[in-house]
């Protein structure tokens, strides 16, 4: 008995010298061989494999000269550069086989390259925008069955998603959103197809954390991206967006029961922010826009906690968090100072400051304590002894990294320290005044005193003149007696 094997090995197949792969409305470079010299070849650009349904697109010679295919649907979609056949904006009919030809006296060389669509798309069930939570599905095909091409997905964050895997079907989260990528292999070539897919998301790029103080402006954000309509949220069936506050308790934790700052009217045009409790917090002006932050010149103490924007679907809320901090200096004993007195200043959240938080100090100008330039500061900084020249502004910055978050400024007066001279002379002023005083006050009640002996003097001479009898021969001596007493 005889045995056979039989083995079969799939076809080689050598269609093409080049194979490229596009997508709808792509530009297209087709570059001519390696071969190609300019100054020593003619060459001419077909479409198709065979007569007579291939069409010439252009030429170009020696000297330059350039010629182009008169029909509508090619001549205002071909260029013809020095080394390649550019298309611009491909359409479905531009998709096949391209032949170069090159002549150069009587020798003539063809090239040959095939044009593959890949079609990359979300399917039926995946509306344009998705909700965290609903169902994402994509598909990336190519219509070039006989090339054995592998294909897979690149994520948003370039991830690689499954091993020749063309369909993905998942549930969508925020990390879905931005553009997925179709990436066709074919022997060392490669290709990718780019595809956006948009689900709704409340500001990610910006941080979670905010921070403040009340010598700095205070924002805390939240918006919907740029390319989103007011129409499409609703469209999703939008009930409610609201502005929610838990405050930071003083023992660091959060109260339990929130205050609602603002509440969108969703049923009126345009869209209305309803303000609650607002804080003397105020919001952005470009609502239809899709900013929903909210603003404030300076913050406060008591802005310290949890933010929470809200947009509420039937299935899924959305809940944009940012956690406020505010910065703030602390001066003890106070900020106003005598010269020579101690100082201690501290800046910080109201808790420890985490590992990649640091502080920096900006004495005023001219300050006894410009040592402080040298990294890192201290949180809490204590002065032995403080001067007149370190009145002024003294600013705490926060940094993370090379990156300054905020900072708070605080102002100290301090007053000139009193020598013993000078305690000498004022003391000695204070005694001269009192004294002068207290002579000032004796001569006033010596003179009062004369001045009631004088009139008492006075009305005792009157009644005596009144009582006596007139002789001749007294007249006289009374005559001196009255004049003496009214002297």
């Amino acid at each position: 008995n005889s045995a056979y094997a039989l083995c079969l090995f799939p076809p080689t197949f050598v269609w093409a010298d080049e194979v490229v792969y596009a997508q709808l409305g792509e530009k297209v470079f087709l570059k001519s061989p390696s071969s190609y010299n300019a100054t020593a070849h003619y060459i001419y650009w077909f479409f198709g494999k065979q007569e007579p349904s291939r069409i010439q697109l252009g030429w170009r010679n020696i000297m330059g000269g350039v010629g182009k295919t008169d029909d509508e649907s090619w001549k205002t979609k071909i260029t013809l550069s020095e080394n390649s056949l550019i298309i611009d904006g491909i359409e479905e009919k531009h998709f096949g086989t391209y032949i170069c030809e090159l002549k150069s006296g009587g020798e003539k060389e063809a090239f040959t390259y095939e044009l593959f669509q890949v079609n990359v798309k979300m399917n039926m069930g995946s509306p344009s925008l998705l909700l965290p939570g609903e169902s994402l599905s994509l598909d990336c095909s190519v219509k070039a069955s006989y090339r054995m091409t592998k294909i897979h997905w690149l994520n948003p964050s370039g991830e690689s998603i499954g091993s020749n895997q063309k369909a993905i079907i998942k549930t969508a989260t925020s990390k879905d959103n931005g553009q997925w990528t179709c990436v066709v292999r074919d022997n060392q070539k490669e290709y990718q197809a780019k595809i956006s897919v948009t689900v709704l998301d409340l500001d990610p790029a910006s941080s979670l954390f905010q921070y403040s103080s009340k010598s700095s402006h205070l924002t805390i954000p939240c918006s919907i991206p740029l390319h989103i309509s007011w129409d499409q949220i609703k469209a999703k069936g939008l009930k409610e967006v609201n502005w929610q506050f838990f405050p930071k308790l003083p023992s660091g934790g959060n109260s339990d029961g929130p205050q609602q700052l603002f509440s969108l009217y969703l049923d009126q045009v345009p869209l209305t922010w309803k303000a609650n409790r607002t804080r003397g917090l105020s919001t952005e002006p470009d609502l239809q826009k899709g900013k929903l932050s909210l603003v404030r010149k300076q913050g406060r103490e008591g802005d310290r906690g949890d933010y929470v924007c809200s947009f509420k679907f039937p299935k899924v809320t959305l809940n944009k968090t940012v956690h406020l901090e505010v910065l703030q200096i602390i001066s003890s004993p106070g900020t106003n100072l005598i010269s020579g007195q101690q100082v201690n200043l501290t800046c910080s959240l109201g808790h420890p400051l985490p590992s990649d938080l640091q502080v920096k100090w900006l004495p005023p100008e001219g300050s006894s304590q410009l040592s402080l330039q040298s990294d890192p500061h201290p949180v809490h900084l204590s002065i032995p002894e403080i001067w007149t020249e370190d009145s002024g502004n003294w600013e705490c910055s926060l940094w993370q990294g090379g990156r300054k978050l905020t900072s708070d400024v605080i102002t100290l007066k301090i007053e000139p320290k009193l020598s013993v001279w000078m305690l000498v002379i004022i003391c000695s002023a204070a005694v001269i005044v009192i004294l002068l005083l207290i002579v000032v006050f004796f001569l006033y009640r010596r003179r009062q005193r004369r001045m009631r002996h004088l009139r008492h003097r006075l009305c005792q001479c009157k009644r005596y003149v009144h009582t006596i009898s007139w002789t001749d021969e007294m007249v006289p001596d009374i005559y001196l007696q009255s004049h003496s007493c009214l002297h």
